[in-house]
């Protein structure tokens, strides 16, 4: 069997220890990081099934190493956070977590998410096109609808499974135009709904009718699966 890897990205050593030793009497492997610098090229190097990211490292914080992987990876992520602000816990959401859990915390509440997080991203992110009615294939770049790969551009891939890995949550332009980086060929809310209109006209072509992507007046876009 094959072990799924978790990342530890967390500065204090007893807390990174305690979270490690329940990850691996949870069955998986872990790798602790003590700061932020080697974190994205890992990624890069070797996917782990998902991250535990402490939002306050020194040097480069947890909300830059978010963001810099949700550039090229769509691995589940944890932010553990001693902040307590509402303000806070959404721009982490915002910056691209999955899910956060604020300090002091139980160990297994921490892995009862994880492994949630786990659970959902392996539910949907697969090469199998019949096995669901969408399929989000990070590797290949592609998304396939009703059993059918559509034939999206690299922006649209990018919007769509920011969407779709998150049913039900609106999104702004602003946020949906953050997910193309320097894919951005346009600028501002002209450039995310001529995609989203390409996205729709694809989505039709398998499915016509299908209904799948709201507009949300004055705000953005959701995904309603």
């Amino acid at each position: 069997m094959t072990i799924r890897t978790v990342f530890v990205v967390e500065d204090d050593p007893k807390i990174a220890a305690v979270l490690a030793d329940y990850l691996r009497a949870g069955d998986y492997g872990a790798r602790v990081f003590p700061d932020g610098r080697a974190v994205v090229a890992a990624v890069r190097a070797e996917p782990p099934a998902a991250m535990i990211l402490d939002l306050g490292l020194p040097g480069v914080d947890g909300m830059a190493i978010c963001a810099a992987v949700r550039a090229f990876s769509a691995v589940p992520i944890l932010m553990l956070t001693a902040r307590v602000e509402e303000a806070d816990r959404l721009a982490g959401l915002d910056g691209g977590a999955d899910d956060y859990v604020c300090k002091p915390f139980a160990a297994r509440e921490v892995m009862a998410r994880v492994n949630a997080m786990i659970r959902r991203a392996e539910g949907r992110v697969t090469r199998d096109a019949s096995a669901l009615p969408w399929v989000i294939d990070e590797d290949g770049q592609r998304v396939a609808w009703r059993g059918t790969w559509l034939d999206l551009s690299p922006s649209e891939f990018r919007i769509l499974a920011a969407l779709m890995r998150s049913p039900g949550r609106v999104f702004t332009r602003d946020q949906l135009l953050d997910r193309l980086g320097t894919r951005a060929l346009d600028s501002g809310d002209r450039a995310i709904d001529s995609h989203m209109k390409n996205i729709r006209r694809k989505i039709a072509t398998v499915e016509p009718g299908a209904a799948c992507v709201a507009s949300v007046y004055g705000v953005g876009y959701r995904f309603d699966g």
